[in-house]
């Protein structure tokens, strides 16, 4: 049976909060210990259900898993197999990552076309570019991605991973670890520069790989022959972190964030605080947030980092629902993720949608309602209005939100909100 979050609003959040590891640093991590017969030992890895489909994935091919907490340790036993079936694929977008590592180590992989959150067209055509340009060949039979690497391996090349929508993290994080492997130096201009790729970076150099530029859009891999085991901590989730931000500027709160990562966010909080919202850096890895006297309209646009996070976006629409004046928001990376929207306005929010173009102007009060998650982003962002409600109000098929945040009510409610799960 599905399970729901039954809210009750106008409660604001006060206290500490300790931001766990980033799901989407952990996830084409995981997909790097298929680099290895070597024992990779991982920290700060969140418990969700994303984390938990990429153990599987990497189980059917032949991994052992063992968890501890927050603590994985990933071993190979057997050999390992190279194609990554459709029933568990089919559950995350992420599943992808594992093509490049096993055609890089094994000269092949099959993987089935991969699921996700529903956002519109995300083609893997980059990815696809990437590894045909390390001289892969690739053919799509009876919905299977089939990709073999020459006789002697992967070959390094120069390449660019841009396209008209900017550049792919995931595609770049795939074709870095595959090019870790080949043969002779490989060039990736037009590199995501976002942190997870800098951190799935910092894993492969500790496994002796030979990685230059990364954060940066050239990243230079010269490759290696083998690569070993290795111990790392993911890196501190940088979305989770924004999330509890308005979190606690939308319910009128103030809270301490732990564990963090402040320059990860520099643009947002730069929004944020234009917003209304008063953050005060303590160190390198502590923000203090509380809600401003009252709440501003401002207009943003999703871009690639350093700039403004798609994966923010759904959050910080609920808060400018309740904002001063009229706020107009452009999406580039995704231009469908406004399915929160029409949600927003079940509580009464007046937001219009056009074009990857929505135009909020702000309320007074939400109204509490039941509404539905469609999306991970879009259902925190309905989470958050429940929260600044007054009444209850229930949040629908939050299987999308435990797909992304680790322990979310829990947190909340350590923080003082009044939410349940509930069937």
């Amino acid at each position: 049976m599905l399970t729901k979050f039954v809210i009750e609003g106008g409660h604001a959040l006060s206290g500490a909060v300790t931001i766990s590891g980033a799901k989407n640093a952990a996830l084409p991590i995981l997909a790097a210990t298929i680099l290895t017969k070597e024992t990779i030992t991982l920290h700060n890895v969140p418990v969700l259900e994303d984390i938990s489909t990429m153990f599987s994935l990497l189980e059917s091919l032949g991994k052992k898993i063992t968890r501890k907490d927050n603590t994985v340790i990933i071993e190979e036993p057997n050999s390992l197999g190279y194609e990554a079936p459709y029933e568990i694929v089919n559950r995350m977008r992420a599943s992808i990552a594992v093509m490049g590592p096993l055609v890089a180590r094994l000269g092949k992989a099959i993987i089935s076309m991969p699921g996700g959150c529903n956002l519109g067209p995300r083609p893997i055509d980059l990815h696809i570019k990437g590894i045909e340009a390390l001289s892969a060949t690739c053919c799509t039979t009876h919905g299977n991605l089939d990709v073999s690497a020459p006789e002697q391996g992967l070959i390094g090349t120069i390449m660019n991973l841009s396209s008209k929508n900017g550049s792919s993290v995931l595609a770049t994080e795939n074709i870095l670890m595959a090019a870790t492997l080949s043969k002779g130096t490989t060039i990736i201009n037009g590199a995501a520069k976002e942190p997870e790729v800098v951190d799935l970076a910092k894993l492969l150099t500790k496994m002796g790989a030979k990685i230059s530029g990364a954060g940066t859009e050239s990243i230079t891999i010269e490759g290696v022959s083998t690569l070993h085991g290795a111990e790392h901590a993911v890196v501190a989730d940088r979305i989770e972190t924004g999330t509890f931000i308005i979190a606690a500027a939308i319910t009128g709160g103030e809270i301490t964030i732990n564990n963090c990562v402040p320059e990860h966010l520099e643009e947002a909080i730069r929004l944020f605080r234009e917003a209304g919202i008063s953050i005060d850096i303590i160190d390198d890895k502590t923000l203090f947030v509380k809600a401003g006297s009252s709440k501003k309209a401002v207009d943003f646009t999703t871009l690639p980092h350093p700039l403004f996070p798609t994966d923010l976006q759904s959050q910080f629409v609920a808060y400018l629902s309740l904002a001063e004046g009229k706020s107009i928001i452009t999406e580039t990376i995704y231009p469908d993720r406004f399915m929160h929207a029409a949600e927003l306005n079940r509580m009464g929010a007046n937001i219009t949608v056009d074009n990857g173009i929505a135009k909020i102007i702000g309320i007074k009060e939400l109204s509490s309602t039941s509404v539905m998650s469609s999306d991970l982003r879009g259902g925190a962002a309905l989470v958050l209005a429940a929260l600044a409600t007054k009444g209850t109000s229930e949040v629908l098929r939050i299987y999308h939100i435990d797909r992304g945040y680790d322990k979310f009510e829990e947190k909340l409610k350590k923080l003082g909100a009044h939410i349940t799960r509930t069937n």
